[in-house]
């Protein structure tokens, strides 16, 4: 568990800020997770700076565009921010890029955008390449499994908690149950 409340959240999107359409070009088919609002709510009383990081994989497929995953995450900014940061990864698992998850690039643009050391961020998300990515970028990483969360993703975390509201309490040092 952290034991400083964090300067800085990241958010993966999909699965973890909102419920996971895959491939989703659609405004209209986003859905809040639960406790998400009650989440970005407290850690922005807090004056913790809030962002999201996400592969859209499904741009380099040729699956959606730029201009649909931007109207989708200004919905999500609508909805639940406005978020201090946006990171996208365009880039298909295979294209070697060094933003996409797991890797740290977009956690590392987020930090340096936001004015925040790695060490006083945390990446709240659903899958072990959230995970890996904040272990590579050297930040706290929480996995909220949901029911598409592999058994050997949630074994493999460092640290797993039952929603958003809980990862966020225990960052926030209000213990960490739901």
């Amino acid at each position: 568990m952290a034991t400083r409340v964090p300067r800085a959240v990241l958010f993966d999107r999909d699965g973890t800020l909102i419920r996971d359409v895959p491939y989703n070009g659609d405004p209209e088919y986003v859905v809040p997770m639960p406790t998400v609002a009650d989440a970005l709510g407290a850690l922005r009383r807090r004056g913790v700076l809030v962002g999201v990081v996400s592969n859209q994989s499904g741009i380099a497929r040729g699956l959606l565009t730029r201009r649909e995953v931007d109207a989708v995450n200004a919905r999500v900014d609508g909805l639940r921010g406005p978020f201090d940061v946006w990171r996208i990864c365009p880039q298909g698992e295979d294209d070697g890029c060094a933003c996409r998850k797991p890797a740290p690039g977009m956690v590392v643009s987020a930090c340096r955008a936001l004015g925040v050391a790695p060490s006083e961020t945390a990446l709240i998300g659903d899958i072990a390449a959230d995970m890996g990515a904040a272990s590579a970028a050297g930040v706290h990483g929480i996995l909220v499994p949901n029911t598409t969360t592999r058994r050997d993703e949630v074994r493999g975390a460092a640290e797993v908690a039952a929603t958003v509201g809980e990862a966020v309490r225990r960052l926030l040092g209000e213990g960490g149950s739901t």
